[in-house]
């Protein structure tokens, strides 16, 4: 049985009796001092370790192929109609998509982009509308309107359905015969003088361009159906419908007979409403503002274009403008602003560009000239914050835009160009070792108390001389 004895001579920690030791102030005073280092330095050595590092790397885009980004947005065009506002979409592949509605909302917003009234649905859009065919010399037997007797006549028949159109468009021209072969008709089936319930009237917008104007037309020809009384409830503006039908003769007749029949003959009562089944479907409440909010989601990369487009009209393209103002642009899933306060931990830059044209105008006051196309080029960069067991924290989208402006030949539009970097930038958060922590507190305090000791001793052995200096000693 090994002895005691053997067993101490292996102390590394020998122990000198308390009586043969000293206690000096100067020791003392460095004692404090190193064990307020000693605190103070694992107190850094603890927020170190507590504290999150990330590695950030560039590396090549790892989503899988096919995969569609989805952008969602919310774009005010204080200029541009509902009624005829349009949102193309084409992508990489070549596919394009036009007049986007599934996924897209719109509503009637005045100049102040304040919005004025609930979504806005425009009419069904008829692959083909018919006309009469040409041949006979037109007599014009609709009334012709001015804004001298626009307000006198509409408040004199409960129902008035009236063409604003422009000689120039073709779809007008087209329309020319048929309007007023239903006038001569309607005119003979409801006698203005005897029976007074209708009248087929018609405005040329080159020359009455403030009373269109006044009336939100952008698209030629605009069929639209004025009810009495129906200003008198909205403040002295004229709330009305757009007709989306056919235009040839018999077509239209149908649709003023549906119109005119609900009215009794005697007293003329107001026109407030139409139950017909032909009204349900040709007619749809015509926007009473001039301007429109689009907002909601498409997938990308590709083009997004925000133009005028209808199949049986004619645009002035040097009265369109394109002027918006981009209230939200971003990309991918929405990250909710908690989210983003938490990963500022990890970089405080993330989440700075994921919506930088949010809020930005784009306005022409008309000093750039007619026919004006705005576009945005923006460049899209893939985010991906990772922990350090490997899964993903979140995926966020940044991006770069560039605006300009183009004058054009054809109708003015509102582009957005898409293009996705095909590198993305990976933040991986790092993980630090415990033993790593042990180890850099033991070498903290035993370095602190190394170096304490030494200078202990280098202060002891000072004051020790000094002291025999003082005596007079010589050694």
């Amino acid at each position: 049985m090994v002895s005691t004895s053997k067993i101490k001579s292996v102390d590394f920690y020998r122990k000198i009796p308390r009586d043969l030791t000293e206690a000096t102030l100067s020791g003392a005073g460095l004692s404090i001092v190193a064990a307020l280092s000693m605190l103070f330095l694992f107190g850094m050595e603890l927020n170190n370790y507590l504290a999150v590092s990330t590695t950030t790397s560039i590396i090549v885009d790892r989503s899988s192929d096919g995969d569609f980004l989805r952008m969602d947005f919310n774009i005010s065009f204080p200029s541009l109609s509902c009624e005829f506002a349009s949102v193309d979409v084409s992508d990489v592949l070549g596919t394009n998509r036009l007049n986007v509605t599934k996924t897209i909302r719109k509503f009637s917003i005045d100049s102040n982009l304040r919005p004025t009234g609930s979504e806005f649905h425009s009419g069904e859009v008829l692959s083909h509308v018919n006309h009469d065919e040409a041949g006979e010399e037109v007599v014009e037997d609709s009334v012709s309107l001015t804004s001298r007797n626009f307000d006198t006549l509409l408040h004199q028949y409960p129902i008035s359905v009236v063409n604003f159109y422009a000689p120039w468009c073709y779809w007008c021209n087209l329309l020319k015969p048929s309007w007023e072969k239903a006038a001569k008709q309607i005119k003979e089936r409801y006698d203005p003088e005897m029976d007074g319930r209708v009248i087929l009237g018609k405005v040329d917008c080159t020359q009455e361009a403030d009373l269109c104007r006044k009336n939100h037309i952008q698209g030629y020809p605009s069929i639209r159906i004025f009810r009495q009384g129906s200003d008198l409830r909205d403040n002295a503006h004229h709330d009305h419908e757009s007709y989306y039908g056919d235009r040839d003769t018999e077509s239209l007749v149908k649709m003023v007979i549906g119109l005119v029949e609900p009215i009794h003959l005697e007293p003329h009562k107001l026109a407030l409403e139409d139950k017909s089944d032909n009204a349900s479907q040709t007619l749809k409440k015509a926007p009473s503002t001039g301007g429109c909010r689009i907002e909601g989601y498409i997938r990308v990369p590709g083009n997004l274009m925000v133009s005028a487009r209808s199949g049986s009209h004619s645009f002035d393209s040097t009265q369109m403008n394109m002027s918006h103002v981009v209230n939200h642009l971003s990309f991918g899933r929405k990250i909710l602003p908690q989210t983003f306060t938490d990963l500022k931990r990890l970089s405080p830059y993330l989440g700075q560009s994921h919506d930088r044209l949010n809020g930005r105008p784009f306005i022409n006051q008309r000093d750039l000239g007619p026919n004006v196309t705005i576009e945005h080029y923006l460049q899209i960069v893939k985010t991906e914050v990772l922990k350090s067991n490997g899964h993903a924290m979140v995926e966020e989208y940044e991006y770069t835009a560039h605006s300009s402006v183009a004058h054009s030949y054809y109708l003015p539009v509102a582009k957005f160009h898409f293009e996705l970097s095909p590198m993305q930038v990976l933040i991986t958060e790092n993980s630090r070792s415990f033993s790593h922590f042990i180890t850099n507190v033991c070498a903290i305090i035993g370095g602190v108390f190394t170096v304490a000791g030494i200078l202990d001793s280098i202060l002891h052995q000072t004051m020790t001389l000094m002291k025999k200096i003082e005596l007079g000693k010589n050694f």
